[in-house]
């Protein structure tokens, strides 16, 4: 099993450390084979946990003190517990596996394996894959559960549309249109609207969930990637790798607020348990970008491992 270093457990035992007694961001570094854990309240690194691999995608599910991270190179789900900084099972997944997200009542994951154009679906309970399901687009990155867990929308890298899965069905049920290369996905709380990153427009598209169309289209910045919704529903965040920023935009008007600066290449984002910052992985910058949304400045940037890729936090 790997584990963190001698020093930095004794450091956490001296401490009386519990990952998830205190809020923490979890980062996982493709390029350097590892978990970053920061702590949220002083927004600095207080231990690495050397997973080896390329680690992509992670989650948190409802009740559970255990991390879940896909690793590419072994096509594997990884759980984690991060207290002993301890891989503590495997399971085996599609070619190559990206994004990760758990259903809100916790009992299941889904990840996209963009090798074999699926979603595995990963009972939690028994850590094992009850089923999978094919997709039309062609390298699925993100497939994630709408709130009330009926349906999972799934962008795929070499498509111009999210699919549509009934998970009642456990299939497609169809397609939406929304341009070259969509990416990062996120539902609006109440699971109205969904909001898609598509990178070769550079556009922010809004979905209407209950008609599956399109009902909006906004320009942020380049090469449009990672998204997410304000806990509150009131805006949208949308991650732009080309112009190292991130777009706020107004859920209700569908308009830009402001552009904010931050690491080169950002990515995937997660709020404070609180709601209060936004926490950006970049890329190429090898650090975590921490935007303060009351001021829409970045108030940190966090130095983590090497190609930062997707951030969550508890």
């Amino acid at each position: 099993m790997k584990k963190l270093s001698f020093v930095v457990c004794l450091g956490l035992s001296l401490l009386g450390f519990s990952a998830f007694g205190q809020s923490r961001a979890y980062v996982t570094n493709e390029g350097g084979g590892s978990v970053s854990v920061i702590d949220v309240e002083t927004d600095t690194v207080i231990s690495t946990i050397d997973t080896g691999g390329k680690p992509r995608g992670l989650a948190l599910c409802k009740g559970l003190k255990k991390l879940f991270v896909t690793e590419q190179n072994s096509a594997q789900l990884w759980m984690i517990d991060t207290i002993k900084g301890e891989i503590e099972q495997r399971v085996q997944l599609g070619e190559s596996p990206e994004a990760l997200y758990c259903s809100s009542d916790g009992k299941w994951l889904g990840v996209a394996n963009e090798g074999t154009n699926s979603i595995s679906f990963i009972d939690v309970k028994s850590m094992s894959v009850k089923f999978s399901i094919r997709v039309k687009g062609k390298n699925p990155e993100h497939g994630v559960f709408s709130p009330d867990g009926k349906l999972m929308l799934v962008s795929a890298e070499e498509a111009d549309q999210v699919d549509v899965i009934d998970l009642t069905k456990r299939k497609q049920i169809g397609s939406i249109k929304v341009g070259e290369r969509p990416r990062g996905i996120a539902f609006s709380p109440d699971g109205k609207r969904a909001y898609v990153a598509v990178e070769s427009a550079s556009l922010l598209v809004a979905i209407d969930v209950a008609k599956r169309e399109v009902i909006g289209k906004q320009a942020v910045g380049k090469r449009t990637a990672g998204v997410i919704v304000s806990p509150d529903g009131a805006y949208v965040f949308a991650s732009n790798g080309g112009d190292a920023n991130v777009s706020m935009v107004d859920a209700n008007t569908f308009e830009l607020v402001q552009n904010i600066a931050i690491g080169q290449r950002p990515w995937n984002m997660s709020f404070s348990p609180d709601g209060s910052k936004l926490y950006v992985a970049a890329g190429r910058s090898g650090s975590v970008s921490v935007i303060d949304v009351a001021s829409r400045k970045m108030v940190s940037e966090i130095p983590v491992g090497r190609l930062p890729w997707g951030v969550v936090t508890h």
